[in-house]
């Protein structure tokens, strides 16, 4: 079956690294990555984990409850992207710049270790979409080896439910950054909105969420589960009440629902594209 071949593949590219650091977000992909790469590799494995503002705090204690219980070394480190000159300007190729910045950092751990391969866990769907991200991880010398495998989402996810991983039916996360406009400034403050908003909507039964900010407009993009739990009025009122209280003065429901990179659909309407 072709998919066992692609995770055969996966598995003697893995075995070629050695001594390996895995870029851990505790999401689907990087989760089925390291899991497998802890079983071919055992303590030759370290996980990295960045800790940032746009990285909720439920997002890491996932990541470091599944290390602890797979007995695995993990590693948190701060990310400073917000740092980098112009970042928070939100320019088109700010994926970029933040990745950029992470591996530099994870190479320095790499040094400290005396481990000479990193690998991230972007899939062969990523190629479909706008991902700048993929420059740094090319230029970085950064193993990719779902993408290697020519693995997609939908593949990682059935062999995570063989493999009992709790996160193969997990909901896709991006970055809080990733929910504002190009161009549009970011703060501190919008971030932790964004954040509050999205957990409220978690913690009602939502699955795959997006709320998106426009200013004082808050967008949310949701999938079919969660526009039945839209359709009961108390429930729509809870969440416009909650919402002002963050900061919004508007919320409003993207009758397309759920989408990745939904931010990108403006890209062909700016004309500087950055480099």
């Amino acid at each position: 079956m072709k998919l066992y071949r692609k995770y055969e593949t996966l598995k003697q590219y893995i075995l070629t690294l050695d001594k390996l650091i895995i870029a851990f977000s505790g999401g689907v992909d990087s989760t089925f990555l390291l899991k497998i790469a802890h079983n071919i590799l055992g303590n030759n494995i370290i996980a990295v984990t960045a800790k940032s503002c746009s990285f909720p705090q439920r997002e890491l204690n996932e990541a470091i409850l599944f290390c602890k219980k797979e007995n695995i070394r993990h590693i948190i480190c701060k990310s400073k992207g917000i740092y980098i000159r112009n970042f928070l300007n939100n320019p088109t190729n700010r994926c970029y710049l933040c990745k950029k910045e992470l591996f530099s950092k994870i190479w320095s751990i790499a040094k400290e270790t005396n481990i000479k391969n990193i690998a991230e866990a972007s899939n062969f769907d990523d190629n479909n979409d706008y991902r700048p991200g993929l420059k740094a991880i090319s230029e970085e010398n950064i193993k990719s080896p779902l993408m290697y495998a020519k693995l997609t989402k939908n593949e990682i996810r059935q062999l995570s439910k063989e493999l009992h991983l709790q996160t193969w039916n997990k909901q896709s996360f991006a970055c809080l950054f990733s929910r504002f406009p190009y161009k549009e400034k970011i703060t501190l403050k919008h971030i932790y909105m964004i954040e509050k908003a999205e957990q409220i909507l978690i913690d009602m039964g939502f699955k795959q969420i997006r709320v998106r900010y426009h200013k004082n407009l808050a967008r949310i993009e949701t999938d079919e589960l969660g526009f039945n739990i839209l359709l009961k009025h108390n429930n729509r009122k809870f969440i416009y009440q909650q919402f002002k209280k963050i900061g919004f003065l508007y919320v409003a429901i993207d009758i397309i629902g759920y989408r990745t990179g939904s931010m990108d659909e403006s890209l062909n309407l700016i004309s500087d594209i950055d480099n």
